[in-house]
């Protein structure tokens, strides 16, 4: 099956390329820049709002799987109007270039923070109603949903929707908050927290997550929407703790906390489970270590972003620039 992937040649892209390949799929990359991870899957270079360029990476292409967005929640803050431009419009204009091409299936990556607060004794579904979203970057994804169910409507483009948990691993953005946090215990600084730290994430693992995304590529999941999600939740303060307990110790400090930023609800993941025979297979604390060896082993020790957030909200990984996701 030839798959387009936009955003291929980032965090998240780039481990989709690679599970593609492992399954004996024909990938291709539709990206900003040259994938560093995988130099002889083909590529096509440009800018996703551009028509001619996804009609162009779309030409015999079976399946898109989009991920390519802004998702960094602090530069969606800072601009919201090119967040809009890439996550709302940049999806549109692609879903027009798989409608004109006749493509089999449209794969869009969104988010689990579309449920917002959702909370209780009950897991939160795909079948829970979606509220009004506190933040931009989700107001985006929820816009994204949407567009792609009401191509899938009025032009009968078969369609799945997945809503990824907070990915990590080898080869995250530096801001994100277990490489944020891992590069500040590797220089000894102390892990800060926005909040009491109690706020809860539904992490996956990044290898386990793109095998979801290609699990969710048979004709089963058609016009299915999917949670793909760890096990467990974590508090960011568990995600301190985790990090310095396979670095080192340091201090933990506490920071006041930030508008829009959502406490984490349960969210399910057993129609994966049951319909795309896919669950998470890396607890959060082995996920740690992993990245921390990569992070050892295989690449420079992350630098410190100053103006990152390491409270864990800087969630879904899908950043147009290529080298931050």
């Amino acid at each position: 099956m030839k798959v387009l992937i936009t955003g291929g040649a980032g965090f998240i892209g780039s481990h989709v390329v690679d599970k593609l390949l492992e399954a004996g799929h024909d990938p291709r990359i539709l990206d900003l820049v040259p994938s560093p991870h995988h130099n002889q899957v083909d590529t096509i270079l440009g800018d996703l709002c551009d028509p001619e360029v996804t009609r162009a990476a779309l030409e015999g292409c079976d399946v898109v799987v989009h991920l390519a967005a802004v998702a960094d929640v602090d530069e969606v803050a800072k601009d919201p109007a090119h967040t809009d431009t890439v996550n709302t419009r940049g999806t549109h204009v692609l879903l027009e270039a798989a409608r004109e091409a006749r493509t089999r299936r449209f794969v869009y990556a969104s988010t689990i923070w579309v449920y917002g607060d959702a909370s209780g004794p009950e897991a939160v579904d795909e079948d829970t109603p979606l509220g009004l979203p506190k933040h931009f970057y989700t107001a985006t994804k929820i816009a994204g949903e949407m567009y792609t169910a009401s191509y899938g409507e009025l032009y009968d483009l078969e369609w799945t929707i997945l809503r990824f948990g907070i990915p990590y691993g080898p080869r995250a953005r530096p801001s994100a908050v277990v490489p944020a946090f891992t590069a500040k215990a590797l220089e000894g600084q102390p892990l800060t927290i926005a909040g009491d730290g109690t706020q809860s994430r539904r992490f996956v693992y990044v290898e386990d997550l793109a095998e979801g995304v290609v699990a969710s590529l048979v004709p089963e999941a058609a016009n299915r929407v999917y949670n793909l999600v760890g096990h467990e939740n974590t508090s960011v303060r568990a995600i301190a703790r985790a990090v310095r307990d396979v670095v080192g110790e340091v201090p933990i400090r506490h920071l006041e906390g930030r508008p829009g930023d959502l406490r984490g609800g349960n969210i399910s993941g057993e129609r994966a489970a049951a319909e795309l025979g896919w669950e998470p297979r890396t607890t959060f604390v082995e996920g740690v270590r992993r990245y921390v060896e990569w992070v050892t082993r295989d690449a420079e020790a992350p630098r410190v972003a100053t103006a990152s957030s390491t409270d864990g909200s800087a969630a879904v990984v899908l950043r147009q620039e290529s080298s931050e996701l």
